[in-house]
């Protein structure tokens, strides 16, 4: 095509507005339940209570990131505990794997975010405003009061949705009833108003307006979901050689079942026809199942002409054969080693928590200067010692250093013999110093191995950790 030609073209088209239509049938209702149990665990979450103790928070579920705590009911994982929550995200990715391996998108229709609050707002939107076909109408409708005070009722209502999930969201971070006082009377710190603001702009926009525009265009889940699937994997689709050709009329000899009555497309949360094949837009949130299979009862026709299919299921009822059994599509290689690697990491998480102590040890050795050469000729080295007190309670800390020379002054700085009183959850630093006498073989050698010990006097409970001890050299 020439230029001249292209000349007045736009590359952009406007946003085609999606009003999916109300739904009853089994995927609606399992949706429904969902969203209400999700919705329900991240703002009732922050509000449960969990006694640690006078000198731990309370609070069940908490990001203490002034401390640099994540407290999760009875677990509480330290800074250098993150492999915990590396973990975690690791089998996030894997469970993500699986269920896309096994189901397709099944994240993105049932469980998302994005998903859950968009059907939270389109419920709002279709109190408010109606069905499907009110809402075309208002929306092709001139402003008028009756315009006007639908659209205010109805961003009021997200607005409050909104603000409701960058409050819950904040809770997280700090003891939630503490907070709620403080937002509301003006004394939180701006950061605190700032998450709020932002992630409340952030849901209005993204569950009001975008919609389906961040499933399809800023989510990069469905570029990345086909390497996730294949033949096998049970997604959303359409039995067209049933269906085709399709057609609305009484004689129906020469037609599918299909009517074209496009229940399926008017139901869909981002305005696709799921007839014309799998689509990247397809979240497989199965409500065209449900309106199809309503259609079917309606007509009298078998049900299931969009269904859950695999694609290989599809080329056998083509040639007349049974479909595989729901086992053999779900347990496969590609998902038996993704449920393999997913248990595995768990089992490495549960072993670590299980096996972990209370107490921590962690040993740098000063290095301006590596060693002090005193006046009597004995080699001194300076270690800052921190010691990790993961318990409730104030507990007594017994150092001791280990090494194949028995002749070593051990000392530290501030604190007569060998205890030290460690804050209960607090990681307690001390200056500790080694010295090696003159003419000991640490003091004539570049370096040699020592090994720092702490007990908990009260418990018993040993941690330890290897440096080095700096000496003159030869």
């Amino acid at each position: 095509m020439s230029n001249e030609s292209n000349k007045g073209q736009s590359l952009y088209a406007a946003r085609e507005p999606v009003f999916p239509r109300k739904v009853k049938g089994k995927f609606r209702t399992l949706k429904w339940w969902l969203m209400g149990l999700m919705l329900g665990v991240y703002y009732i979450l922050p509000w449960i209570r969990w006694d640690r103790g006078e000198n731990l928070p309370e609070q069940a579920v908490l990001l203490d990131m002034a401390n640099r705590r994540f407290f999760f009911f009875w677990i509480e994982i330290w800074p250098h505990e993150f492999y915990f929550i590396a973990g975690l995200l690791i089998m996030a990715g894997f469970g993500l794997f699986l269920f896309t391996s096994a189901l397709g998108r099944v994240w993105c229709g049932y469980a998302c975010p994005q998903t859950v609050w968009t059907d939270l707002f389109i419920l709002v939107e279709r109190w408010i405003e109606g069905d499907r076909n009110a809402r075309i109408r208002l929306l092709k409708a001139k402003w008028s009061f009756h315009k006007a005070r639908l659209r205010l009722t109805k961003w009021i209502a997200w607005l409050l949705i909104g603000a409701a999930t960058g409050g819950a969201w904040v809770f997280y971070f700090a003891d939630a009833p503490t907070l709620a006082v403080e937002l509301f009377t003006g004394e939180a710190h701006f950061t605190a108003y700032m998450f709020v603001a932002v992630l409340t702009a952030t849901t209005f926009v993204f569950g009001g307006f975008m919609r389906e525009q961040i499933c399809i265009y800023a989510c990069p889940w469905p570029r990345i979901q086909a390497a996730m699937m294949d033949e096998e994997t049970l997604t959303v689709g359409y039995r067209d050689w049933r269906g085709e050709p399709r057609g609305k009329g009484k004689s129906r000899d020469d037609l599918g079942d299909c009517i074209d009555c496009m229940a399926c497309v008017n139901v869909c949360p981002t305005g696709i026809d799921i007839r014309d094949g799998q689509q990247l837009e397809c979240i497989t949130c199965a409500l065209c199942i449900d309106a199809c299979d309503d259609m079917m009862t309606k007509i009298g026709k078998p049900r299931g002409l969009i269904d859950y299919l695999a694609f290989s299921d599809m080329e056998r009822e083509k040639a007349g054969q049974a479909p595989r059994s729901l086992f053999k599509h779900v347990f496969r290689l590609r998902t038996l080693l993704y449920t393999s690697l997913w248990g595995a990491v768990g089992l490495a998480l549960l072993v670590a928590l299980l096996v972990r102590t209370d107490i921590g040890l962690s040993v740098s050795p000063v290095r301006n200067p590596t060693f002090i050469v005193l006046s009597d000729g004995s080699v001194r080295n300076a270690y800052d010692v921190r010691m990790r007190n993961m318990q409730g309670d104030d507990m007594t800390f017994a150092l001791s250093v280990e090494a194949i020379a028995d002749d070593l002054i051990v000392e530290m700085e501030g604190i007569d013999g060998t205890e030290v009183l460690a804050a209960a959850d607090e990681t307690t630093k001390v200056r500790l110093y080694i010295t090696s006498p003159k003419g000991s073989e640490f003091t004539t050698s570049d370096s040699s191995p020592v090994r720092v010990r702490i007990e908990n006097v009260e418990t018993g409970t040993t941690s330890f950790t290897d440096t080095v001890f700096n000496g003159r050299g030869g």
